[in-house]
């Protein structure tokens, strides 16, 4: 087996101290790769210190979007429940470690545009910081993680304006016919473990290109039982349930995803 998990979060309070489990519990489930994506300077620094000790990992730098503005939000007043407390950096110190690292990511991401929680008026604030972030990743040849929320199809055209190609849509959230249109211009969607449960991740597993999809968790969320953790061993089901709803082996959706994993990131799973 030849599995990856594409979108984790190994930094989360939720899971550190069950790193070592977590990471022989992937092992055994047949994963090669687990990208850890980072959220901020702090988060960044935890996942480039996880993937030196642990050659399983290998780490995305980013920028989580309610970030890129958060110092801005608190300054007009709305509140934003972070999970963890500690620095909250302005979005240029973020783009500067990205950049000063940048050699050591896989990709760059998560990075994306949020209208869940950012209000419109710090909108184009907000595309400002994206849009620096691409430009980063396109100069260094790296692909995109993407973390968007209620703001789909506006990520998707700025992406078209900047040219970026070598692009994974993580746990898409838009309607399924804008994301086979999404899926025409070559970009990439991870399918994450709660997909069996979920009708929009189960079209998308039917529908969307075969080689142009990939498994994620985003773990410790989108478990694929409701209240519980997820972690990257349960990338194993979700290939099982591919395998069931293309009407083949497991073996072969593990070949599809070392295809997809590496055309992508122009690395060896």
């Amino acid at each position: 087996m030849s599995l990856s998990d594409v979108h984790a979060h190994l930094t989360h309070p939720r899971l550190r101290e069950q790193l070592a489990d977590i990471i022989a519990r992937a092992e055994a489930a047949g994963l090669s790769a687990i990208i850890s994506n980072g959220l901020n300077p702090a988060d960044n620094q935890r996942v480039l210190e996880l993937a030196r000790a642990h050659p399983l990992i290998r780490p995305a730098l980013g920028l989580y979007p309610v970030d890129a503005v958060l110092p801005e939000m608190r300054a007009s007043g709305i509140d934003y429940p972070r999970e963890e407390t500690g620095p909250e950096p302005s979005a240029e110190e973020s783009i500067a470690f990205v950049r000063e690292h940048i050699g050591q990511a896989i990709a760059v991401g998560e990075i994306g545009l949020d209208g869940y929680w950012v209000p419109e008026p710090l909108w184009a604030r907000q595309e400002a910081v994206f849009c620096e972030l691409v430009q980063l990743a396109l100069a260094h040849d790296k692909p995109i993680i993407i973390h968007t929320r209620k703001r789909e199809q506006r990520t998707f055209d700025l992406l078209l304006e900047l040219g970026a190609t070598r692009v994974n849509w993580h746990c898409f959230g838009g309607k399924v016919k804008l994301a086979r249109r999404i899926a025409e211009h070559g970009h990439y969607f991870s399918i994450p473990a709660n997909a069996r449960r979920s009708e929009s991740f189960t079209r998308m597993l039917q529908t969307l290109p075969r080689d142009q999809l990939l498994f994620e968790t985003d773990c410790p969320y989108l478990a694929p039982q409701p209240g519980g953790n997820s972690e990257p061993a349960d990338v194993a089901q979700t290939a099982s349930y591919a395998a069931e709803l293309w009407q083949c082996e497991a073996a072969e959706v593990a070949v599809q995803n070392r295809r997809n994993f590496e055309r992508l990131f122009g690395v060896a799973l």
